[in-house]
């Protein structure tokens, strides 16, 4: 395999935390609120026990084939020139997903933080530091994690003791008021976006130190990751109430700013910026690092760190070509984006495992 390094089941936990988290936190509790209104947090609390019977099944996958990764089992288990066919298109997967992230990220700041930057600049300025991230390999990266977990989740907890100032109990009110369809409608973008998409960690589960514990690790860092949308879309609905929060493009954003204490502490929405710089660093890096390896090992390629730059290149003009504006871009995610990935996350994996059942039996039976 092209890459040589190996991470620990607590270094993957961190990735997976910070993956889930990732861009959700700032555009997830809008379309929550939007569809399930002040039943968003339950919404957001369904998504999240999808998300773990996906975490189950792509574990399920992923030990069935120890020390192997995507590439090499869907050639194992689907022919040499079909596998590679079905790689290409997880390859692009992974490539559009790194796009949408990236315009994501660019339509913040040129939003909300550097309203007369370029886009293209802020694009090829974040792209950069993902790049030197990722040259040293996995390891590298993944080590850096640890270091600024701590700090994500240190401005969480200073948003959780700030925020409870700002509560008004009865924008929760009523509980299931507009019936459970809502809820389910506002669960699907969330299960597409981060849900679905954690299939790229079947390009990392085979440089995971061997351990029985990953499963474990797994379902525990989707969970972390998981609550804390949970909260930050309860904590979206108790301050800014349902109405608000659907119509921002931003809500926990603009949940940061409520934040007063006394009159010496106010509008710490900083504190979300550098969360969300944090989690989006990484949930990109992580799906710019699947997709080079994906791309590498379907070419047989000895060393992917030539790919880097003109892959970056491509992304950067994606990543604006895709998506014309933030309705587009919106619309996108809201309507189509959790069939695409549910064909990627859900359909090919089931498919896979149902081979790999099947090639199972019938080797049993042979013998």
């Amino acid at each position: 395999m092209i890459e040589k390094g190996q991470i620990g089941v607590h270094q993957f936990t961190i990735l997976t935390i910070l993956f889930t988290v990732g861009s959700s936190i700032l555009i997830a509790p809008s379309g929550l609120a939007y569809e399930a209104k002040t039943d968003a947090w339950i919404a957001a609390l369904l998504g999240l026990l999808v998300g773990l019977l996906l975490v189950i099944l792509f574990y399920t996958l992923g030990s069935r084939f120890a020390g192997k990764t995507l590439v090499a089992y869907c050639e194992e288990l689907m022919g040499k020139w079909l596998g590679k066919a079905v790689s290409f298109l997880y390859f692009c997967f992974f490539f559009i997903l790194a796009a949408l992230v990236l315009r994501n990220l660019g339509d913040f700041i040129t939003t909300q933080v550097l309203v007369d930057t370029p886009l293209q600049f802020t694009h090829i300025f974040f792209l950069t530091i993902v790049i030197l991230g990722i040259r040293n390999g996995l390891e590298t990266f993944t080590r850096t994690s640890e270091i600024f977990l701590p700090w994500v989740l240190l401005f969480f907890f200073l948003m959780f003791i700030f925020l409870p100032f700002q509560f008004d109990p009865k924008f929760v009110l009523p509980v299931f008021g507009y019936g459970l369809k809502p809820i389910i409608r506002a669960s699907f973008p969330l299960i597409g976006t981060p849900y679905l998409e954690l299939v790229v960690f079947l390009m990392i589960i085979p440089f995971v130190k061997t351990t029985k514990k990953l499963g474990k690790s797994f379902l525990i860092g989707v969970s972390i990751g998981g609550s804390l949308l949970v909260l930050i879309s309860l904590f979206s609905i108790l301050v800014l109430g349902d109405k608000l929060t659907a119509v921002q493009m931003y809500p926990s954003f603009s949940l940061a700013k409520k934040i007063s204490i006394g009159s010496f502490l106010e509008r710490l929405e900083v504190i979300m910026a550098g969360i969300w710089f944090i989690t989006i660093y990484f949930k990109l890096t992580i799906c710019f690092y699947a997709a080079t390896m994906t791309f590498g090992e379907i070419f047989k390629l000895k060393e992917v760190k030539q790919l880097y730059l003109p892959l970056g290149m491509v992304l950067i003009v994606l990543s604006i070509v895709s998506f014309p504006d933030v309705a587009y871009f919106i619309q996108f995610v809201s309507k189509i984006w959790v069939f695409y990935s549910g064909t990627f996350g859900l359909l090919i994996p089931l498919i896979l495992l149902a081979l790999a059942y099947y090639r199972k039996k019938t080797k049993k039976l042979g013998k």
